[in-house]
Formats: C-alpha cells, sequence, structure tokens
C-alpha cells in the first residue's frame, strides 16, 4: 500500500474551498470515489483519517471543505456559526455539495460512474441531502446525522442507496426525527436502511466525543461498539452499491 493524500483547491461562488484528497497510488485503475463530509467542527482530524481509512480500503476519498478555507472551529460558538452559515442559506450549501462532488469526478484515480458520500452529524445531513436532490451517487451514509428534510424527494428521485446510522440514546435527533426520515424516504420509493445503535449517543464516532462532552456540556459520547458496528454495516453497502 502506497497511502497518498493531497489538498485540492477548488472555488465556488467566489469561495475558496481546501479538501483532503487520499488514495493508494499502488492501485492503477480507476476505482469508487467517496466524498466524506465532516461534522459541525469543519476538516479536522478526524474526517481526514476517516478518508485515509478510506484509501486504504482501495477507494480514492475526498474530504470536503464545506465552510472554506479549510475553516476548523475552535470552540462550540464558533461551529454552530460555521454550520448555521450553511444551514440556514442551502442554496448556498447545495452550491458547495455540488463543488465538491464535481471536484472528486475530476480526480483520475477516480471510477466516475461508481461513487458515494458520507457524512458525520452535520456532514450526515448534507450526505441525505445529496441523495434526496437526486445526484447520481450509488450509496450514500450518514452517521449521527440530523435527519431534517431540506428538499423533499419526489418518488424516484432518490437514486443512492441510502444507510443512516444512529444512536439510540442521542439526545439531538429523536426517535421521531427517525420515523419522519422513513416515512419521507417510503413516500420517495427509496432504497434505505436505518439502523439504531441501542445506546450510542449522538457523535458515537468522535472519539473526541467525551472530551467535549466534559469540557462543553454538549450531550455527545463515543461508543466504541457502534462505531464498529456502523463502519461495517457502511462497508457492506459500499459492496452491493458497488
Amino acid at each position: 500500500m502506497n497511502l497518498t493524500h493531497q489538498i485540492i483547491e477548488y472555488s465556488s461562488k467566489g469561495v475558496r474551498h481546501r479538501s483532503y484528497l487520499a488514495w493508494d497510488q499502488d492501485i492503477k485503475t480507476p476505482r469508487p470515489g467517496i466524498i466524506v463530509i465532516h461534522d459541525l467542527w469543519g476538516l479536522g482530524d478526524q474526517v481526514r483519517g476517516c478518508a485515509d481509512r478510506l484509501a486504504q480500503q482501495g477507494y480514492c476519498a475526498l474530504a470536503i471543505d464545506m465552510y472554506g478555507e479549510g475553516r476548523v472551529a475552535e470552540n462550540p460558538v464558533q461551529a454552530e456559526e460555521a454550520m448555521n452559515a450553511v444551514l440556514g442559506d442551502m442554496k448556498m450549501g447545495t452550491t458547495r455539495l455540488k463543488a465538491g462532488y464535481d471536484a472528486l469526478l475530476e480526480q483520475p484515480q477516480v471510477d466516475t460512474e461508481t461513487t458515494a458520500a458520507i457524512g458525520y452529524c452535520f456532514g450526515g445531513a448534507m450526505a441525505l441531502h445529496m441523495a434526496r436532490i437526486g445526484l447520481p451517487l450509488n450509496a450514500v451514509t450518514s452517521f449521527h446525522g440530523a435527519l431534517r428534510s431540506f428538499h423533499k424527494p419526489a418518488c424516484g428521485e432518490v437514486k443512492a442507496s441510502v444507510l443512516v446510522c444512529h444512536g439510540g440514546d442521542d439526545a439531538k435527533v429523536s426517535m421521531d426525527d427517525v420515523a419522519t426520515f422513513k416515512q419521507e424516504m417510503d413516500d420517495a420509493g427509496a432504497d434505505y436502511e436505518v439502523i439504531v445503535h441501542v445506546g450510542a449517543q449522538h457523535g458515537f464516532t468522535s472519539k473526541e466525543a467525551d472530551k467535549d462532552r466534559e469540557k462543553y456540556g454538549i450531550p455527545v459520547g463515543y461508543n466504541a461498539q457502534a462505531e464498529r458496528e456502523s463502519w461495517a454495516a457502511m462497508m457492506r453497502l459500499f459492496e452491493r452499491s458497488f
């Protein structure tokens, strides 16, 4: 394995994005491309590590910068401001998602016929938005993501197979939200699966979650079992979808 990474720069509506591309140079043929979307903190170590991990599995992963200029928040106030700037203008958010997707397709390592998007928390909501608006992705996975819909898909509009991995003790996204999401997917005729990880809190994949809970008093927590199980479920989805 020859794991390689580089910063990919591109622009959308005058904003420069600095995204993180990871791939294995020893693979000489195009391989599936995965968009990875960060949580509310921005494109930090965790999401770059996820891109590296996907590259080790034989994919080409682009962790996209949704905030611009590679911005990473230093505290919850900054994080909420950056996230809400996107959520409050999803026309802009959609433009940034499409720009990241286009940047992935431009990479020579990527088989443009086999693509996916995954995301964490805020990024999970963004990955689901990509599915809802009908981008030609094969698969989408949300890890403890918000399930609110910014676009209600018409029947047949969701092209991707969708996986939602949700914490059963998530204090930010309720089981009522899960039920509403399921109804939305049923109405759209989507191919989807929801896995509820019993005892897992919001942010269950983040090894920094316990520290963030103690430092900032936010209702998040790491759960090693849920992290393992959700990653394995995503890999099964990829195997089916690719």
